[in-house]
């Protein structure tokens, strides 16, 4: 997987400490950039607006608007241009499948560690999702659980080859992976995507992903193992 030359981020969380700590931790990587700090999420969309980070670290309990609210004012107002990482000390799933729902290109407990967070920053400026091992588990059980709804109308207007991609992004694979499955170029797979979500009316990967599992496209059973990123 290739990566941006350098990556701007901005660093959304109440507690002050933890906003400190996490924007000394990502300054001390050459390649990453904290352009801002938050306390709020009002605060972070109006940031967003004016500085056009290519990441936000955003934490999902604050005061006033929270994480997953602004998550969706910053989706819509960037036209996904930006990528919203969920930082949270709860993995329970009605976060999880909100924040994905919202367009959030990751998901992260504050447990994790330092490296795994810069990795995660680094996967979803390049276009790709991740969601944490555990919290991958429980979200491929509540898909498990939810109804079907029919596919027919909704992914009609895809193409057999949209439809294999979109098949092979729910299955977890990267776009290297897609690319090397389907014989084609990273490039034409980012095309397809593209094509797909604008179709789709979607702004991110994982909401690629939700689709395609809400609509019966891909099965729990059928992911790269418990513990693929998508």
């Amino acid at each position: 997987m290739e990566y941006p030359a350098e990556t701007t981020v901005l660093v959304a969380d109440d507690q002050a400490m933890i906003r400190a700590g996490l924007v000394a931790l990502l300054s001390a990587e050459p390649d990453l950039r904290v352009l801002a700090e938050a306390e709020d999420g009002a605060a972070a969309v109006a940031s967003v607006r004016r500085r056009r980070p290519d990441v936000v670290l955003m934490d999902v309990r604050m005061p006033g608007m929270d994480g997953i609210s602004a998550a969706r004012e910053i989706m819509t107002a960037t036209e996904g241009g930006t990528s919203v990482i969920m930082l949270t000390v709860h993995d329970l799933d009605e976060y999880v499948y909100a924040a994905l729902r919202a367009g959030a290109s990751g998901f992260l407990l504050k447990d994790a560690p330092p490296e795994e967070l810069v990795r995660a920053v680094h996967t979803v400026a390049a276009g790709e999702a991740l969601l944490a091992p555990r919290v991958t588990r429980r979200l491929l059980t509540r898909f498990a659980s939810l109804g079907v709804r029919d596919a027919s109308t909704e992914l009609s207007g895809l193409t057999n080859r949209e439809l294999d991609v979109l098949l092979e992004v729910a299955r977890g694979g990267s776009n290297a992976d897609i690319a090397r499955n389907l014989g084609l170029a990273e490039l034409t797979v980012k095309s397809h995507l593209y094509h797909v979500m604008q179709k789709l009316h979607l702004s991110s990967r994982t909401q690629l992903v939700i689709t395609a599992y809400e609509t019966g496209l891909v099965s729990p059973g059928q992911v790269n193992g418990p513990e693929a990123s998508v």
